[in-house]
């Protein structure tokens, strides 16, 4: 069968593409056929159909490429994200949550049904169900004004850890959202990679310590690559996964199901952390 995955002359969107999953996401569509416009705040290398730069804090940039992009929008790819430090909280919550949301949301008037959109978020945010309720209340908030106040608001809530917060705010949106998208025919997915050899990685390993990025590998004992969490990405959005919808899709090599099943102690492996 030829064009498996149903890409060829589709037009798609991809956010974060000048590196890391977004790179790798937007190259292989453009091996797939698709017309890829690539949106980021760094030029991208991927010979795409259209390159876009936007700040995903800038609120009145979203809305002007958002205005700028014309229907009909067959996928959408979130891969744009910052780590934590050295950039602020709000910084994080902001290109994480917060613009990204809003990029869409201005966007699904220009999708159609059987279209789809698909982000990335992170095995960081293993757990989130617990916090439901409080991730809730952001989820709830709308529009990017009501968004950005809220993190200002709850600014000692994200201080901990702004990432994991904003990627598990990510899965409960997904969730909740993809039950009203649908209502339009579009489906919403997300990804939940493990450690992955992006440029990320320095960051994550500098502010979180590199024994705790390395306990998260799990069973698999290596980082994923960019394309290896790419291709979940693509298969979620094709026509192929025309039935999947609210999926938090973990990609992890197997360490949330080793931590489900007892075969992976997290007070044991970070307890241990930084002891070396």
């Amino acid at each position: 069968m030829e064009d498996v995955l149903g890409y060829k002359g589709r037009n798609v969107l991809v956010t974060g593409a000048a590196s890391g999953m977004g790179a790798a996401t937007a190259a292989l569509l453009v091996e797939l056929g698709a017309q890829v416009t690539a949106i980021d705040i760094n030029p991208t290398e991927v010979r795409v159909h259209r390159a876009i730069q936007l700040d995903m804090r800038d609120r009145a940039a979203i809305e002007k490429v958002a205005a700028s992009i014309e229907a009909p929008i067959d996928g959408y790819f979130g891969c744009a994200g910052l780590p934590g430090p050295p950039f602020s909280p709000l910084d994080v919550m902001l290109v994480n949550f917060i613009g990204s949301r809003h990029l869409i949301e201005l966007l699904v008037p220009k999708m159609h049904s059987g279209s789809a959109v698909a982000v990335v978020a992170s095995n960081a945010a293993m757990g989130w169900q617990l916090q439901l309720a409080q991730l809730m209340e952001l989820v709830t908030v709308d529009g990017f004004d009501a968004g950005k106040e809220w993190c200002r608001a709850n600014s000692t809530l994200l201080e901990p850890d702004a990432y994991s917060f904003s990627k598990k705010v990510l899965n409960a949106w997904v969730g909740s959202r993809a039950a009203t998208f649908i209502a339009d025919g579009i489906r919403l997915n997300c990804i939940n990679p493990g450690p992955t050899e992006t440029a990320m990685m320095p960051h994550f390993q500098n502010h979180a310590g590199a024994e705790i990025i390395d306990a998260f590998v799990g069973p698999i004992r290596r980082f994923s690559t960019p394309e290896e969490q790419a291709w979940p990405l693509i298969f979620l959005n094709s026509p192929r996964a025309s039935y999947v919808n609210g999926e938090t899709f973990t990609t992890d090599g197997g360490f949330f199901g080793a931590v489900q099943t007892g075969q992976l102690d997290l007070a044991k492996l970070f307890g241990g952390a930084g002891q070396k």
